[in-house]
């Protein structure tokens, strides 16, 4: 056995003389147990809460996003178009045709964003599981329908029972302003509700789904898009749920350079880069707090070092060298700090578990879950340990320094 760590066991577990030491050494590991048990489960609240968001923004978020890289709109056709719609890993190719609009409900107002989508979208979007009213269907035989946000319905006073149609309005690319007659010069759209959609709260008070051939009646397009939107086959995914590089690339070689190919990430860029920097930003102000706690192993390793003058004298009388009996000193730090780890870990794990199986805390509010989300990460666990445990290293390292004398 390892002289050194022997007598480091030895010192944290014997009784000192004065019992003052061994409060200190429990406060020091207690309060390291209690920083990771609240990094463990901060971090796992964060990974339910992160995991929330990205399937929100999956939900409408297509697999890949081909975009013109100049100009507003573009025509999807042509021999290279069809060779993407026809590509083995390609489940559903959707053109979109997108513009801000005029919206006008009765005596109620507003600005929103028209997507005008096909029948192939209606299938291979996850949107139809978030309505809360009605239907995701925007054809009723030749009758064009409008599914719209929650927070635009709200506004407009509009439910999908309701046979009032909703009317949108658009500017006449072909028409001069008329002054005497301003509405004269406006395109104008009839719709019936058919359902209303509630995924969160940015994309309810933007977005309405109407028939593509509607908005292009609006918007007097023929047969242009300003986008298209493609759903993947599983077997062209990868395990993050994004489309591979490969694939990706390979779309983007066949169009060239006039089109923008993005992934899920690369269409919601800001938005997972701000998730990632909120959790790096947690983590560093809660190993802060470690720091701070840390300083009870200093505490603690100080008094010690002055109590065990005797035993200094006595190992240096039978042939020590001051590198072991400095060993045992930080080896002592060292070990106060891996009990608390431990039990941190352990306790934070346990905390976690009993959360995801039995929802003890509850979300306060109406939100689409009732319990706060928790999901724990291997990789979190082992940054926790990492981090934690070069604080208490570095800790008995200083006390050593400041404090051994010959």
């Amino acid at each position: 056995m390892n002289l050194s760590n022997f007598i480091a066991k030895r010192y944290l577990f014997a009784k000192k003389s004065h019992n003052v030491i061994n409060i200190i050494s429990i406060i020091s590991a207690a309060g390291i147990a209690i920083g990771c048990a609240a990094l463990v489960i901060i971090l796992s609240v964060y990974n339910g809460f992160d995991s929330i968001v990205r399937s929100l923004y999956n939900s409408y978020t297509p697999d890949l996003l081909i975009t013109p890289a100049e100009g507003k709109v573009f025509s999807p056709e042509g021999d290279v178009f069809d060779s993407v719609r026809k590509d083995k890993d390609v489940l559903s190719f959707c053109e979109v045709l997108e513009e801000n609009v005029f919206l006008m409900y009765g005596e109620r107002s507003t600005v929103a964003t028209a997507k005008g989508v096909d029948s192939t979208y209606e299938e291979a979007s996850k949107l139809k599981d978030y309505l809360i009213e009605g239907e995701f269907d925007l054809k009723y035989g030749t009758m064009n329908q409008v599914v719209i946000g929650r927070t635009l319905a709200l506004e407009l006073g509009l439910r999908a029972t309701f046979l009032t149609p909703l009317e949108v309005y658009f500017p006449s690319r072909s028409t001069e302003i008329s002054l005497l007659n301003p509405m004269e010069s406006l395109h104008k759209e009839r719709l019936y509700p058919s359902g209303v959609i509630s995924l969160e709260q940015n994309f309810d008070k933007k977005y309405i789904f109407m028939p593509i051939e509607a908005l292009e009646d609006l918007l007097e397009y023929d047969g242009q898009v300003s986008s298209v939107e493609i759903y993947l086959q599983p077997n062209a995914l990868s395990r993050k749920g994004l489309a591979t590089k490969n694939f990706q690339r390979k779309i983007a070689k066949m169009l060239g350079d006039k089109y923008v190919v993005k992934n899920k990430q690369e269409q919601n860029e800001q938005v997972y880069k701000l998730l990632s920097y909120e959790k790096i930003a947690i983590y560093a102000i809660l190993l802060f707090v470690m720091v701070i706690i840390s300083c009870n192993i200093f505490s603690s390793l100080s008094m010690l070092i002055i109590e065990k003058k005797d035993d200094i004298g006595t190992l240096r009388s039978l042939g020590a060298e001051d590198s072991l009996i400095k060993k045992v000193f930080v080896t002592e730090g060292w070990l106060i700090s891996l009990c608390g780890i431990v039990a941190g870990i352990l306790t934070g794990i346990v905390v976690c578990v009993l959360q995801q199986k039995l929802g003890i805390v509850k979300m306060p509010g109406n939100f689409i879950i009732t319990d706060y989300p928790v999901k724990m990460q291997l990789s979190d666990i082992l940054i926790i340990i990492l981090g934690v445990g070069m604080i208490g290293y570095c800790t008995a390292i200083i006390t050593k320094v400041l404090n051994y004398t010959k």
